[in-house]
């Protein structure tokens, strides 16, 4: 069994974050591990509070993983603090693990900042060039390349300003846009596009760490950066459309809908 890190929030209400991370490496067949980076109070309705873990226990958990066990691969997702993002950066050099997923978390649906303000040029400097790939959505992409992004051809070029910045592979998320939900992947040579049916649901809360989740699961299963996108692609479009209406908000997406179905839990 392939084994795969996450370096991440924990959510409280469990959709997005850690959470969702191991949740999703467990989907995929792969054994999940967890570095937390800090503890939000949320729910389907917004982000009510944020306590950042130590840098010190933040590096104790990254030791204690890679000391230890063999990762395939890893996502980072929240990483709030300008100390943090550094000491994981440092750490991950030291390490040198093969396939790393950077997703570039900034803010929460509900508009709560994941990322204090100061730290976003951190974020950009130290840990995009260790990105296998990048993951932002438009909104993240749009302040990663310094340009507004209204269509596919802007989504182009944020995508080769962000690989210039270092990341192997960009992938920027088209969820934000109006048309249907085409993510572009870009990987300093070509530009390849997945497309889908946009799906008529409020539940995406976590759909951000669960496909970059899903990315890192293939990567560590030996697939290629585009198989593993596609893969992670259809994933999260299944999960998205089985939603579930959990709580008076924004729901989180059906990460075992599949296994469910499989195993006899639910009919459809």
């Amino acid at each position: 069994m392939k084994n795969v890190l996450t370096i991440a929030g924990s959510d409280s209400s469990g959709g997005a974050g850690i959470q969702a991370d191991l949740k999703t490496f467990s989907a995929h067949g792969v054994f999940g591990m967890s570095v937390i980076t800090a503890i939000t109070a949320q729910n389907t309705q917004g982000v009510f509070g944020v306590q950042d873990i130590s840098v010190d226990m933040i590096e104790k958990q990254i030791d204690a993983i890679f000391d230890d066990i063999k990762v395939h691969a890893l996502k980072i997702g929240m990483v709030s603090q300008i100390e943090t993002i550094k000491v994981i950066s440092g750490k991950l050099k030291q390490y040198s693990p093969e396939n790393i997923v950077v997703d570039p978390v900034m803010i929460s649906k509900s508009g709560y900042d994941l990322l204090a303000p100061e730290a976003k040029e951190t974020l950009i400097k130290e840990l995009l060039p260790l990105a296998t790939i990048a993951t932002p959505n438009i909104p993240e992409a749009q302040v990663i390349s310094g340009m507004s992004i209204n269509s596919l051809k802007q989504m182009e070029e944020a995508a080769i300003k962000i690989h210039s910045l270092g990341a192997k592979n960009v992938l920027i998320k088209g969820g934000h846009m109006e048309d249907d939900a085409t993510d572009v992947l870009y990987n300093g040579d070509k530009f390849i596009y997945f497309k889908s049916e946009r799906i008529n649901t409020k539940n995406t809360h976590g759909t951000g760490c669960t496909l970059s989740s899903a990315i890192a699961s293939n990567l560590a299963k030996d697939f290629t950066i585009e198989e593993s996108v596609a893969n992670a692609k259809d994933y999260i479009t299944t999960a998205i459309k089985h939603s579930l209406s959990l709580g008076k908000g924004v729901g989180p997406t059906n990460h075992f809908y599949t296994l469910y179905k499989k195993a006899g839990v639910i009919s459809e």
